[in-house]
């Protein structure tokens, strides 16, 4: 090829006839792109209202049943409100039946020794003297999450996702920890489905960030299915 040629390919590539062309395809494949993402979020929000409504109604006798054993085991409140930390660090109320007594926070300082979580920032013990009995079972089988339903319905959770972390956990995250905070946070997880309280920090991370780095419907409905034998045998509850 001549120089002349080669000069005459050179300005047909970098003309701005051809940027215009390039400009337009880049366009289109982020326009497709940012059409897919905003579809599936869609698609999973809308999941999230028709099962968290459905669960919601079917459950509705034992959500009834659960309030009166709450109330019976240390009366009210029957509904314990969280501060936790969402999307982008956006703070909501997170529900659960209370499980632990009154004085239960006030406690704590005086456990800390006994956190079998070494590393990170959560705190887990088994035997812990501030839960009552019915929160032993409820704990256990997972039952005191349920009001988190209405927190999927309102768009504070979705049924999938790391889970809300507490304000003073999130003021000790490092920069990957924080990344837990990119999406909306969930019911269920991968480390939900991998051993519960048993799993420890680091792992709850690295499970986290792979769980965000590579979500889709699909993946969140195996999560889904997996976390009902997880509880249904309690492994890692406490």
């Amino acid at each position: 090829m001549s120089d002349e040629q080669l000069l005459d390919e050179l300005y047909s590539r970098f003309s701005p006839k051809s940027n215009r062309k390039m400009r337009l395809r880049f366009f289109r494949k982020k326009l497709f792109y940012s059409l897919v993402i905003s579809s599936t979020k869609a698609v999973k929000r809308l999941l999230d209202i028709l099962l968290s409504l459905l669960a919601i109604t079917l459950a509705s006798p034992l959500f009834l049943l659960l309030a009166l054993c709450v109330y019976y085991d240390d009366s009210c409140p029957i509904i314990y409100i969280s501060k936790r930390v969402g999307k982008h660090g956006r703070l909501f109320n997170l529900y659960k039946f209370r499980s632990m007594y009154r004085n239960a926070e006030r406690q704590k300082k005086q456990l800390l020794s006994k956190n079998r979580h070494t590393e990170g920032v959560t705190f887990k013990m088994k035997e812990d003297p501030r839960i009552t009995p019915i929160g032993k079972f409820l704990r256990r089988s997972s039952l005191d999450e349920l009001p988190q339903l209405f927190n999927v319905l309102k768009g504070d959770m979705s049924l999938v996702g790391p889970r809300p972390p507490l304000i003073e956990e999130v003021k000790k995250y490092g920069i990957e920890e924080r990344k837990r905070l990119h999406i909306t946070p969930g019911l269920t997880g991968l480390w939900q489905v991998s051993g519960r309280a048993s799993v420890d920090f680091s792992k709850q991370v690295k499970l986290d960030l792979a769980y965000i780095e590579s979500q889709s419907l699909w993946g969140d409905l195996i999560i889904l299915l997996k976390t009902i034998p997880a509880v249904l045998c309690g492994r890692g509850a406490y």
